[in-house]
């Protein structure tokens, strides 16, 4: 799926890349592959090779990678378990090494090896390594298998992290003088499961649009394809209604909240009191594709609001961002049944049994099941970040406004927990710092912003005003904390179409606020806050 802006659903729904690289073996006398006949704890070396540098095909992609430098390419599989089968590979530039260690995220339910973010850690230099979470070849697939789910919580990435290291002080005599993280969706998750549990890990945490509620962000796909699949053929909407919403929100709130005037997004949708009644409605037994049928409004209406508990009336999870409808893995893509169910519904497999129904599932007691068995492996939401920030570690969260998959009312609602438990905003902000990118997708892409150097390509200048791993690892190794960064949006999300407008972000809540002038210069915007400005939280049950 490479159509535009479609590429950063895959760092949700599947990782990037294939099961197997291509490679190209080197000196077949090369140091790497001395790695093969050293024992490291739990894992067993599956593959230990030089690879040249150059041009190389991943398999069944038929995609070609130019100008990769030459490295060691190690793969292992890791039992902590008996049941566990975590695959990991570790690439170690075999010249111009960093110096520094980079933990790097998957996505969806995992199940491969991300290489797209492999191949992006090696061409900046780290010592790079990333792992398939234990739930190869699918995450449906683990359904009977509870330590492969504490696995994909949290245990895969830690043992990742242990195994790459050592693996890397083996292979360059020395250990790493500095560890990082970078991930997105899923990605994010794994980074906050690692600040929270296992803060000796990295000294920097790179977090995108984190899936850390995880139980709950999931009770959302459920809700969402529920509304608009309960009566079959007339609550589904088509592509071009999904438009019309959005363009009917953007009509309304867009430019109105602090963004530019023709901005084609949200800058800050808390903004934004958008009336679905003001929508056209289509006459009793007419429905000429303009217009919504009396169910499409109803189904529209629960969607905007979110799922509840229909006993307590209590929030479990936050609605899907308003003007994010039209989004890649949008609306469009939460209610197909040839999609939605097959990469979303996966831990409910393994609560419920492969032949879940969510016809049946039960909001309250069901909910209440889902929870009692997977939250206290799979969520990420304590607040506490005290020994992260006293052993000095730093975190970068960003996340943006158009993102419907991992909507950015939870990160905020994460931070502000955060902020809470800290006692104030300046001793957050002493390790840990939060962007809010306007009309950012997931984790990339969308109608607005789309690059800050998330997702580690080369994309933008490796500075630290425009590049957030630059601005992450001089934090942390110079003591400069980033104040602002300038965030681009490239025609069609892709650098090589070139620029169409770039904007600062600010830690929040500071938002850009356009103040006249050109609207595509950066030196157009400053940086305001609006603290009356709120998100829906989930109740505090649903926050565990």
């Amino acid at each position: 799926m490479k159509v535009k802006n479609r590429l950063f659903v895959f760092l949700f729904l599947l990782p990037i890349g294939i099961a197997n690289l291509n490679a190209q073996p080197g000196n077949t006398d090369c140091s790497c592959q001395q790695l093969a006949r050293q024992a490291f704890p739990n894992a067993t070396i599956t593959t230990a090779e030089c690879v040249a540098a150059g041009t190389f095909t991943m398999p069944g992609s038929g995609v070609s990678v130019p100008d990769l430098p030459a490295f060691c390419w190690v793969a292992a599989t890791l039992k902590p378990t008996a049941e566990s089968n975590i695959r990991i590979e570790v690439w170690l530039p075999q010249s111009n090494w960093n110096g520094r260690f980079l933990g790097t995220g998957t996505g969806g339910g995992a199940g491969s090896i991300n290489y797209g973010a492999l191949i992006n850690g090696l061409k900046r230099g780290f010592a790079t390594t990333n792992t398939d979470m234990g739930t190869s070849p699918n995450a449906s697939e683990a359904v009977g298998h509870p330590d492969r789910w504490t696995d994909f919580g949290h245990r895969a990435t830690h043992e990742m992290t242990k195994t790459a290291k050592a693996i890397t002080q083996a292979y360059y005599q020395k250990p790493a003088q500095r560890a990082y993280f970078s991930g997105c969706s899923t990605g994010g998750q794994q980074a906050l499961m690692e600040a929270q549990r296992y803060p000796d890990d990295y000294d920097g945490i790179l977090v995108g649009a984190p899936a850390n509620n995880r139980t709950h962000l999931h009770t959302g796909f459920v809700w969402n394809y529920k509304v608009t699949n309960e009566i079959p053929g007339s609550a589904f909407l088509p592509k071009e209604k999904i438009a019309l919403i959005t363009n009917a929100v953007v009509k309304a709130c867009a430019g109105k909240d602090g963004g530019a005037p023709g901005d084609n997004f949200l800058t800050d949708p808390r903004a934004c009191r958008f009336d679905p009644e003001t929508l056209p409605k289509c006459p009793n037994g007419t429905d000429d594709g303009t217009c919504l049928t009396a169910a499409q409004l109803a189904a529209l209406k629960k969607v905007i609001t979110g799922p509840i508990n229909p006993r307590t009336g209590e929030r479990i999870y936050t609605p899907l961002p308003i003007g994010s409808e039209n989004s890649s893995a949008g609306l469009e893509y939460q209610q197909n049944p040839k999609q939605a169910p097959n990469s979303l519904f996966y831990q409910y497999l393994w609560v419920f049994g492969p032949k879940f129904d969510y016809k049946t599932f039960d909001f309250d007691r069901d909910q209440d099941r889902m929870d009692s068995v997977l939250a206290p492996i799979l969520n990420a939401n304590n607040p506490d970040l005290e020994p992260l920030k006293k052993r000095g570690g730093k975190i970068l969260m960003y996340t943006g406004t158009a993102d419907p998959l991992v909507p950015y009312q939870d990160a905020v609602s994460y931070y502000e927990r955060v902020v809470e438990a800290q006692g104030g905003a300046k001793r957050t902000a002493d390790f840990f710092r939060f962007y809010l990118i306007p009309g950012m997708a997931h984790c990339g892409g969308g109608p607005g912003l789309n690059d800050c150097g998330q997702s580690l390509a080369l994309s933008v200048p490796q500075d630290s005003e425009h590049d957030v791993m630059t601005a992450l690892i001089n934090w942390v190794e110079k003591g400069n904390a980033p104040d602002k960064l300038i965030a681009t949006a490239y025609s069609g999300g892709v650098a090589a179409n070139g620029i169409r407008f770039q904007r600062p972000i600010y830690p929040f809540p500071k938002l850009p606020k356009y103040n006249g002038g050109d609207p595509k210069s950066p030196d157009s915007y400053k940086g305001v806050a609006y603290p009356k400005r709120a998100v829906l939280r989930p109740a505090a049950k649903y926050l565990r």
